[in-house]
Order: structure tokens, then C-alpha cells, then sequence
């Protein structure tokens, strides 16, 4: 199942199937590890849903909603 990694809950976990969006900011992911193929599991959420915290490649990563927006993840159901 394919869901965008802005609409994961505290907890839940899933693999990066793609990242789309403008050459800047995909490219900014891409330095950050978020890459196809990784693991990112959902540690934190903001009272607001503004910025999410997330564990990927053994540390941990704060996203804006914008940049969690445009990460298309692979999870299980």
C-alpha cells in the first residue's frame, strides 16, 4: 500500500518508494538519506503536524510537512 509519508501515525513504519517535487528540495532529501529504499519509521509529531521527526539510516531526521508531502513511502497493512 502507498501512502505519503505526511500521512503516517507516531509509530508506524515504511520504505521510500519515491521522491518527487523540484530539482532544490528533492536533491536536499536525497543529501539527508531520503532516498528510495530506506527505511524511515515515525518517532514524532508536532501539536500542529509542523515539523514530524523521523528515525532513518540509524539517526534521526525533523521534516517539514511540505517535504514529508512529496515522499511517496511503501508500508504493509
Amino acid at each position: 500500500m502507498e501512502v505519503k509519508l505526511s500521512e503516517f501515525q507516531v509509530g508506524q513504519s515504511g520504505r521510500v518508494k519515491s521522491v518527487f517535487g523540484e530539482s532544490k528540495l528533492k536533491r536536499r532529501l536525497f543529501d539527508m538519506g531520503v532516498t528510495p529504499g530506506a527505511d524511515i519509521k515515525l518517532i514524532k509529531l508536532a501539536p500542529l503536524g509542523d515539523p514530524i521527526e523521523v528515525t532513518i539510516r540509524g539517526y534521526q531526521l525533523s521534516l517539514r510537512k511540505a517535504e514529508a508531502e512529496i515522499v511517496t513511502m511503501e508500508v504493509e497493512k
